[in-house]
Formats: structure tokens, C-alpha cells, sequence
């Protein structure tokens, strides 16, 4: 569907998500899963909880020992600059407005045998004061049901309500927490199998999933960033002596427009890292 295309922003709206085809070139692809490999080996720096590739060790064994890495934009000039690649900034600047900023990416690699995620809403984590939480998930790979691609339940972010986490167990999924007691049911799910250099655009408040992948080899490699509009401040890693009220996290990247809140500065603080298996925030 075209960056400008009426109906992506019309589905966005109604649906909570739409895929955006064509995001990144297949060249792109390319030279981003090829970046993967470098930033998995350490070569690009140094990654928080991640081990160093042994001597011989072949690229398929590093990438297999990642499931997600956070905030890669931080190591890697490309795959920053992918968080403001002009195709799908053309299509955040419609859906959420002219003025937009980013505070994450997260390379997957999810390779055979790896899990997936329990229902989720991603403002949940990131909380954000005016709604504007925008996910932009570009495949990496096809990705396929058999390989864990994600699953929606559309129309789910309408109410505008986070819906209550417990802690869940299910070997299928590596975050420790899951969404529930809303009124959707699993087989309302709708899974968004894309091509490779697609994109999906989800709002917020969206009710996603994904599966393990079941393939018999190979990957499910993604980034997955998150934006917001620029008007909002950010209420995302309060420090203990700061309320949300008053707190703008101010680790972000201005994508497009204007920062209104560019008098405050920028900080750099958050680093590359992985995530520990069945930590509490999770995301695909």
C-alpha cells in the first residue's frame, strides 16, 4: 500500500494497523541483516549482555543466539538510519501527525525454535500522554505463520484502554507477562504474513501477538521501532526523584518536523542490549 495512500491511514485508523509494502529496497534488506551479523558479533560495539563471537564461530551460530537486541540504532549508523527512512516517515507524518520522534528499535533474529510473544499492547510500555505510540515492524525476512509472524486482533486499540497483565508461563512465549480479560477472542486474531522489505504500522494500543517459529531452519529477522508525536512528552523511564507528570525523556530522535520541546536538549543514555529470556518487557 502507497505512503500516501488514503486507505493505509483509513485502515490505521479503523483496524489499528496496515502494511506498508516496499518499506526498504531488497538492497536495503540486505545490507541490514549483513549489519545484523556485524552488530551480533560485536564489531560494532559493545552489546549489554551479549557474548562475544568465538574464534571460528560461523554467523548462523551468532545470530542463532539472539532472540532481540534493543536500541541498535545506538551501534549501527544503518539501522539508524532506517528509524527515519523517508518511505515510512512519509507514513508515520500521516498517521500521527507532522511532527514525530522515535525512542527505540529492536533488531529480532528469531531463528528456528525461538519463541514468540504473548498479547501485548505496546503503550503499555511505553507510555506515552496523548496516545500517539506508533509501532513500525519491517520484516527482514518473509515473514510466514510458520515462522512467527505477528498476529492482530484488529480493532482492538479503539476503546483506548490498556487491559489488564498477569504473569504467564506458556513455553511458547518469552515474555514473563500477558495481556487478558479482553473481550477478543484467539481466533479474532488475523496473522500479517508480509514479504520481506514490508512494514507493519500499528497503533498503541493494538493487541498483538506472535508464535513461535516452527521452521525447520532460518530466521524471522525484523527491526521494530517505536515513534510518537513530537507535541507529547515522554513519560517512559521516570527517575525516582520525578513524576510523570513533569518527566520528558529526552533520549529521542527527531524523524520529522519540528521538536517542540527542543529547548530542553537531547540526552544519550540508553545503550544496545539484550534482553534476558522472560524479562517483563516484552515485544514480538
Amino acid at each position: 500500500m502507497p505512503t500516501d495512500s488514503d486507505a493505509l491511514i483509513e485502515q490505521v485508523r479503523v483496524d489499528g494497523y496496515a502494511v506498508l509494502g516496499d518499506a526498504l529496497t531488497p538492497a536495503e534488506v540486505a545490507e541490514i541483516n549483513a549489519e545484523a551479523v556485524r552488530l551480533c558479533r560485536g564489531e560494532l560495539g559493545e552489546i549489554a549482555r551479549g557474548g562475544a563471537a568465538a574464534p571460528g564461530e560461523s554467523d548462523a551460530d551468532v545470530l542463532r543466539r539472539y532472540l532481540c537486541i534493543h536500541h541498535p540504532h545506538k551501534l549501527s549508523p544503518l539501522i539508524a538510519g532506517a528509524l527515519a527512512h523517508p518511505r515510512v516517515v512519509g507514513a508515520l507524518t500521516r498517521v500521527i501527525g507532522p511532527n514525530v520522534k522515535a525512542m527505540q528499535s529492536m533488531l529480532f533474529v528469531k531463528s528456528e525454535g525461538k519463541p514468540g510473544q504473548p498479547w501485548h499492547q505496546d503503550e503499555y510500555f511505553i507510555p506515552t500522554r496523548d496516545r500517539s505510540l506508533t509501532a513500525v515492524w519491517i520484516a527482514l525476512d518473509d515473514a510466514t505463520v510458520e515462522n512467527g509472524c505477528l498476529w492482530v486482533l484488529p480493532g482492538s486499540h479503539r476503546r483506548g484502554v490498556l487491559y489488564p497483565d498477569r504473569d504467564q508461563d506458556d513455553p511458547r512465549f518469552d515474555c514473563s507477562i500477558e495481556a487478558y480479560d479482553f473481550p477478543y477472542r484467539d481466533e479474532d486474531a488475523v496473522p500479517v504474513e508480509i514479504p520481506a522489505g514490508s512494514a507493519v504500522i500499528f497503533n498503541g494500543y493494538l493487541l498483538h501477538r506472535s508464535l513461535p517459529n516452527t521452521g525447520r531452519h532460518g530466521y524471522r529477522r525484523a527491526l521494530a521501532n517505536h515513534y510518537m508525536s513530537a507535541e507529547s512528552p515522554l513519560p517512559w523511564r521516570i527517575p525516582p526523584d520525578e513524576t510523570a507528570a513533569r518527566w520528558d525523556f529526552r533520549d529521542v530522535v527527531l524523524v520529522a518536523g519540528d521538536d517542540p520541546y527542543a529547548y530542553k536538549g537531547t540526552t544519550d543514555v540508553t545503550r544496545a542490549y539484550v534482553r534476558p529470556d522472560k524479562d517483563g518487557g516484552c515485544d514480538r
